[in-house]
C-alpha cells in the first residue's frame, strides 16, 4: 500500500477559465454554499482537457456541467506532492 499527502498552495480566484493549467493547477469550482475541489493530478490521471477539468469541478460541486461558464467562482491552486 503507498500514500500520496498533497500540500495545497492557497487558492486564487480568477475570472478567466483559460488561465488554467491542466497538470499545474488545481480547482475548486463554487456557487452559493456548493464547492467541488479537484487536485491538479486528477485531471492528469484522467486525461482531461481543460474544459473537462472544469465541467469535471462543477459536477462535484453538484452544479451542472457548464456552470464555469454561468458565472460560478473558480478558484486554482498548486500542490506539492509527497510520495
Amino acid at each position: 500500500m503507498s500514500y500520496e499527502i498533497s500540500v495545497l498552495t492557497p487558492m486564487t480566484k480568477i475570472d478567466n477559465p483559460r488561465l488554467v493549467q491542466v497538470g499545474k493547477h488545481g480547482l475548486m469550482i463554487a456557487r452559493g454554499n456548493q464547492r467541488g475541489l479537484l487536485l491538479p493530478q486528477v485531471a492528469v490521471d484522467n486525461n482531461w482537457s481543460r474544459e473537462e477539468f472544469l465541467a469535471q469541478g462543477c459536477l462535484k460541486a453538484g452544479l451542472e456541467a457548464d456552470a464555469w461558464k454561468k458565472g460560478a467562482e473558480i478558484s486554482v491552486f498548486e500542490a506539492i506532492v509527497f510520495h
